[in-house]
C-alpha cells in the first residue's frame, strides 16, 4: 500500500521522491473538513493553522524594535509595520499553498530537491534559528514572570521548561486544543493592548498618518535603521516551515477542486490572523509613541524599562501590569509553535522520527542552556544582549527559507496547475529580494555599524 505523502504529490512528477513520511504524522489529517455547509461551516473547519502561525509575528523578539520606534519617532513607523504585515501574508499564504498541495512540508521540500549536503546545510542553519526564536521566547517569558512575580531571571529560564508538559498534553487531546489554547492566548494579548491603548489616549490622527509612509524613513539614518529592524524581524523563517506542514491536518480532498478550495481557505485563514498579528506590532508602537515621545522619554527600548515606566506616565499600576500579563502570553504562546516547527524540521530535512516529548525536550535545551549561563553569568544586561542576538541569528537565516518557498511555489513542475502566476511570482521574488537587501544592511549595521 502507497504511503499517504505518494497521494498528495502532485500529478507533475516534478519531485524525486513521491513516497515519505508525512509531515507531523501523529496528528496528519486529523480534522475532518465538511463537504456540505455553508461558506462559514467550511471556513471554521480550516481556521486555526494561521492562528499558531500569527504568534511568531507577535513575540517578544519583535516588542523592542516597536518600542524603540515608537519612542523616537512617534506614530512615523506604523506604515513599517503595516508593509511588513502584507509581506508576510504573501509568503504564508504561498508556504500553506506549497504543504496543501504537495503533501510535503518545506523541510520535505528542500530534501527532496537539494543534494543531502545542501540539505544537512540548510537543516542545520534552520535548528539555529529555531533554538534562536526559543531564545527569545524564553527570555521574554522569564522577563514576565521577574516583572510580574519577582522571580529571578535565571528561575524563570528554568521554569519555562515545564511548558513542553503543556504541549504535549494538549497534542494528545487533539490538535484543535493546541489550536483553542494559542487562539486563547492572542485574544488575552489583544485585551491587554487594547485596554493599554485606551489608557495611553493616543492621537487618532498622529496614528492615521503613521500608516502613510513618509519620505523622512529614508532620509533620516536613525529612523531607517529601525524601520529595518521592523520589517527584517517580523517575518520569522520557522513559521514558513510550520504553516506548510499544520495546513496538513485537515482532511481535505486530494482532488484538484478539493485543493483550490484548502488554498482558498487556507489563505483567508493566515491573512485574518496577521491582521491580529498588525494590531499587536502597532499597539506597542501605539502605546510607546503615546506614553513614551510625548512624555520626552525617547530611549526606551528595553522590555522592563518600559514596563517600569508605563505606571506612572499613564497614572495607574494596571499599565504596567497589562504589559507584563501580555508578555508572559506572548513567550509562552510562541515557545509553543517553535517546538512544533523544531519537530517540523528535523523529521523534514532528515527523514527520521523522534518521539515528540524528546524532540521538544531537546528544543527547549538547546534554548535553555544558553540562557542560563548568561543569565548567571551577567543577569539582567547580559539577557537583553542575549535576546538582540537571537534576532540577529533569525535575519541571517531567513533568507534560507524564503528563496526555496518562492522557487518551489513558482515551479510549474512541481506544482503544477498550482504554481505561482507571472503577478504573483514577480511579487514574491521582489519580496524575497526586498528581505535579504534588507537583512544584509541590518546585519552590516549590527556588526559594523
Amino acid at each position: 500500500m502507497k504511503d499517504e505523502a505518494a497521494l498528495n504529490a502532485p500529478p507533475s512528477g516534478g519531485w524525486r521522491r513521491e513516497e515519505g513520511m508525512a509531515s507531523l504524522p501523529e496528528v496528519h489529517r486529523s480534522l475532518k473538513i465538511p463537504h456540505k455547509g455553508s461558506i462559514i461551516r467550511k471556513f471554521l473547519a480550516f481556521a486555526g493553522p494561521g492562528y499558531l502561525v500569527a504568534v511568531g509575528y507577535m513575540d517578544p523578539g519583535n516588542w523592542a524594535t516597536d518600542l524603540a520606534g515608537g519612542s523616537q519617532f512617534g506614530y512615523a513607523l506604523l506604515s513599517v509595520i503595516l508593509l511588513s504585515n502584507l509581506m508576510a501574508m504573501v509568503l504564508q499564504a504561498l508556504s500553506g499553498k506549497l504543504g496543501i498541495v504537495t503533501g510535503k512540508d518545506l523541510a520535505q521540500a528542500c530534501r527532496d530537491h537539494y543534494s543531502k549536503p545542501v540539505g544537512v546545510g540548510l537543516w542545520a542553519l534552520c535548528e539555529l534559528a529555531i533554538a534562536a526564536c526559543d531564545l527569545a521566547e524564553v527570555i521574554g517569558a522569564a522577563i514576565a514572570l521577574n516583572l510580574l512575580f519577582g522571580i529571578p531571571l535565571l528561575y524563570g529560564v528554568i521554569l519555562t521548561a515545564f511548558d513542553v508538559l503543556i504541549i504535549l498534553f494538549l497534542q494528545n487531546k487533539g490538535f484543535r486544543y493546541i489550536e483553542a489554547f494559542v487562539i486563547a492566548l492572542i485574544v488575552l494579548i489583544g485585551v491587554c493592548f487594547g485596554i493599554e491603548m485606551f489608557l495611553s489616549h493616543p492621537s487618532v490622527s498622529g496614528i492615521a498618518k503613521g500608516f502613510i509612509p513618509s519620505p523622512e524613513i529614508i532620509s533620516n539614518p536613525t529612523m531607517l535603521y529601525i524601520g529595518i529592524g521592523i520589517l527584517g524581524a517580523t517575518v520569522m523563517p520557522h513559521n514558513l516551515y510550520l504553516h506548510s506542514s499544520i495546513v496538513q491536518t485537515r482532511d481535505y480532498d486530494r482532488t484538484p477542486s478539493g485543493k483550490r478550495q484548502a488554498i482558498k481557505y487556507a489563505t483567508w485563514d493566515s491573512s485574518i490572523a496577521l491582521f491580529f498579528a498588525l494590531f499587536i506590532n502597532a499597539a506597542i508602537l501605539i502605546i510607546a509613541a503615546a506614553a513614551f515621545h510625548t512624555s520626552g522619554h525617547s530611549g526606551v527600548a528595553d522590555i522592563d524599562e518600559a514596563y517600569h515606566l508605563l505606571a506612572p506616565l499613564l497614572g495607574t499600576a494596571a499599565a504596567s501590569v497589562l504589559f507584563g500579563v501580555a508578555l508572559l502570553a506572548s513567550g509562552q504562546n510562541s515557545t509553543l509553535t517553535g517546538t512544533l516547527a523544531g519537530q517540523i524540521v528535523m523529521e523534514g530535512f532528515l527523514n527520521i522520527r523522534m518521539k515528540p516529548w524528546l524532540r521538544r525536550l531537546i528544543t527547549r535545551l538547546i534554548a535553555i542552556v544558553p540562557a542560563v549561563i548568561v543569565t548567571a553569568l551577567y543577569g539582567e544586561k547580559g539577557t537583553m544582549d542575549l535576546l538582540i542576538l537571537s534576532q540577529v541569528i533569525l535575519s541571517l537565516q531567513l533568507s534560507f527559507a524564503v528563496v526555496p518557498l518562492v522557487k518551489f511555489t513558482s515551479d510549474r513542475a512541481k506544482m503544477g496547475e498550482f504554481a505561482n502566476r507571472p503577478w504573483l511570482k514577480w511579487l514574491a521574488w521582489t519580496i524575497a529580494a526586498v528581505i535579504m537587501v534588507l537583512n544584509a544592511y541590518l546585519l552590516f549595521r549590527t556588526f559594523f555599524g
